[in-house]
């Protein structure tokens, strides 16, 4: 039995890192964060058809940036690099 449940721990363990970067999926949108993980790599803005920023408040204590890809998927994005940071500001400046 022990080994059953060591097993079962470490598949969770093992999908959890799958997720990094995702966002959870809009049905999970009211009262938790959307991001289970954060993206730091640049990505060049041909790829971004769309960017949501979400302030921290009470359904999350985090800033979450959720980028939409040209491909449909959504990606969270880590607020805190620069490249994202200026990717927020060029946002704000329109």
């Amino acid at each position: 039995m022990g080994k059953a449940v060591a097993a079962l721990l470490a598949l969770l363990l093992l999908s959890a890192t799958g997720t990094k970067g995702e966002a959870v999926p809009r049905s999970a949108l009211e009262l938790r964060c959307q991001c289970v993980g954060t993206h730091s790599r640049f990505i060049h803005p041909k790829f971004i058809q769309n960017v949501n920023i979400t302030p921290s408040g009470p359904h999350c204590k985090n800033v979450e940036v959720i980028a939409t890809l040209r491909d449909g998927r959504e990606v969270c994005l880590e607020p805190t690099a620069p490249w994202v940071k200026v990717l927020i500001k060029a946002i704000l400046d329109k």
